[in-house]
């Protein structure tokens, strides 16, 4: 959903961008994300971001085994190796959203009471994934909310 939100606020701004390709992009990563979780911080840390990656390979290669439409399967590859590398402004949107996305979760946490969350937000205001222009500024502009709406939770307003 915040795919679909940062993309539409970007055109409603007047910048380009193939909606389509960012909602089948950011439902290809979080089918394969969701087979192999949300890797924590601190293991990446010790094995590496790469043994994430190739986890997610791994479970997205085991997702598309099974479609059988010519060129489908190939079409699904192009957009999730799109994603993996950035190549595109769409596939820094969806890295994007999907930072986003996992604020907001940390967010709800520390809404209910959840402490000890402060690594996700480490850095949390440069977190835009190298887009610039009007995309760059709608991104910016969401992490910019996220991190007054955790200081306003965290002082307790």
């Amino acid at each position: 959903v915040a795919a679909m939100l940062l993309a539409d606020e970007s055109i409603a701004r007047g910048a380009s961008i193939d909606v389509e390709r960012v909602l089948r992009m950011a439902a290809l990563h979080d089918w394969a994300e969701a087979r192999v979780g949300d890797m924590p911080r601190t293991a990446t840390e010790y094995f590496g971001s790469e043994a994430r990656k190739r986890a997610e390979r791994a479970a997205f290669k085991d997702i598309v085994s099974g479609v059988k439409a010519n060129g489908i399967r190939e079409a699904y590859g192009t957009l999730h190796e799109d994603y993996e590398d950035r190549a595109s402004p769409e596939a820094r949107l969806v890295k994007a959203a999907d930072v986003i996305d996992l604020l907001v979760q940390a967010l709800a946490f520390e809404r209910a009471g959840v402490r000890g969350l402060d690594e996700f937000w480490e850095g949390a205001a440069e977190r835009n994934p190298g887009l610039d222009g009007i995309t760059g500024a709608v991104v910016d502009e969401a992490l910019q909310q996220l991190v007054e709406e955790r200081r306003r939770v965290m002082n307790g307003r």
